[in-house]
């Protein structure tokens, strides 16, 4: 179905933009042409979509479940042994949730790492904006563990790689101290063979790199890259514990980084070198993390608390400004995961529309710092992917229906 957008504001031009195919066909002012479908944009800024580069979509069902602890004892007294109960409905049910919550904040591709895997591809699919996808990839050491997860990437491979266009399949080792070595060299070669993403959690607390150094005399990034796994295949989440030599050697080899920082603070895992990241030249993406460590999937709040934070641990208010942290929501992501983002004719259309006229959009000296330090996801008024209108006048067909189905999974859930 093609789809007209009437008069949206386009830097500051009132702009037509045709669509068909779900891509942009044709952008320009007072467009002669019809469509099957018309939006009046007027007042609403067309932005590209933000990027949400790592998160677990269906710890939307653990938001608020033993919070303020920990990482290494939220993992391991909390949150694995209530994940251990979920079924593959159950993250059906949550990633629908975490679906419906980044649609209404501006968030249309995800990239994502957890259990039953089948589940959040069918969210997906059925809500439909974009993801990577990847099965969690933890064997503690134990061969039959690794030999199960080998085989059930391979299977997933199989069946998901050529499913549907909006999803990516990616590969999930958790981290260093979750995975083997031999099970880190499979992941490296079938990455290879197969041109996939690798997306891993990397030096993410201090305690990573102390386990990591007392168990191969190494700290994670110098690991890893005797594993061969620092490549442009590699996305490097949360990087928090780097050393500068450390970022020369992951720039030099390509890998992407993305960056977690409500997660990081609320977690107290450390403050993420994310200025010094962007001098050596480092690819750098933007994430949530799950619902269980941010608490929320808004892509406004990650923007502004990145640049704040930035601010703070530099000491400098020209530390990370809007500009850059844009970048990364958007641009940069889109580059990670290879998505052709960008409101330009032959780009996807994937966009959002802005609503101009929400308190904290006015009054809009620089709409790119509003975006950053002012907007909440509730100023996005329209989601569209691929061509379809997934929300429109911040209304998503079938919302009611999926909170109050995450809300009794969630009861059942923790009720054990």
């Amino acid at each position: 179905m093609s789809l007209l957008l009437r008069n949206a504001v386009l830097g500051e031009t009132p702009t037509d933009l045709f669509i068909d195919r779900g891509v942009f066909q044709r952008i320009g002012p007072d467009l002669d042409i019809s469509a099957d479908k018309t939006i009046d944009a007027a007042g609403k800024a067309i932005v590209p979509p933000l990027v949400n580069g790592h998160t677990h979509a269906a710890m939307t069902l653990l938001r608020g479940y033993a919070d303020d602890m920990e990482l290494h004892t939220w993992l391991t007294e909390h949150i694995w042994p209530l994940e251990a109960r979920l079924s593959e409905e159950d993250v059906y049910v949550g990633s629908l949730l975490a679906c419906l919550e980044m649609i209404k904040s501006g968030t249309l591709f995800f990239n994502d790492m957890y259990w039953h895997f089948e589940g959040t591809a069918r969210a997906v699919t059925e809500m439909g904006l974009r993801a990577a996808l990847s099965s969690v990839f933890i064997d503690f050491g134990d061969a039959r563990t690794a030999e199960d997860k080998q085989r059930r990437c391979l299977d997933l491979l199989a069946t998901y790689k050529e499913v549907d266009p909006r999803l990516q399949c990616a590969l999930g080792p958790h981290a260093v101290y979750t995975v083997s070595r031999k099970s880190l060299e499979w992941i490296r070669d079938i990455a290879e063979e197969h041109d996939l993403l690798i997306h891993m959690h990397v030096a993410e607390t201090r305690k990573e790199v102390e386990d990591c150094m007392a168990e191969h005399g190494k700290r994670p990034v110098a690991y890893l890259d005797e594993l061969g796994l620092l490549s442009p295949r590699l996305v490097a989440c949360h990087a928090v514990w780097l050393t500068p030599e450390e970022m020369e050697l992951l720039a030099k080899r390509g890998v992407n980084i993305v960056h977690n920082p409500v997660s990081n603070m609320k977690l107290c895992s450390g403050t993420s070198p994310v200025e010094s990241m962007r001098q050596h030249g480092l690819r750098i993406g933007l994430g949530t993390d799950g619902c269980s460590s941010n608490n929320a999937l808004d892509m406004f709040s990650e923007m502004k608390s990145a640049a704040l934070a930035a601010k703070v641990a530099t000491g400098s208010p020209k530390a990370l400004p809007a500009d850059a942290v844009w970048e990364m929501a958007t641009a940069q992501g889109a580059a990670i995961f290879n998505l052709n983002h960008g409101i330009t004719e032959g780009a996807w259309a994937d966009c959002l529309l802005v609503d101009l006229d929400q308190p904290a959009m006015v009054p809009c000296y620089n709409l790119t710092s509003n975006l950053v330090y002012a907007a909440s996801g509730g100023c996005v008024d329209t989601a569209i992917c691929n061509g379809e209108v997934l929300m429109q006048k911040r209304h998503i067909p079938g919302e009611e229906e999926i909170i109050a189905r995450a809300r009794a999974c969630a009861r059942r859930l923790v009720a054990g």
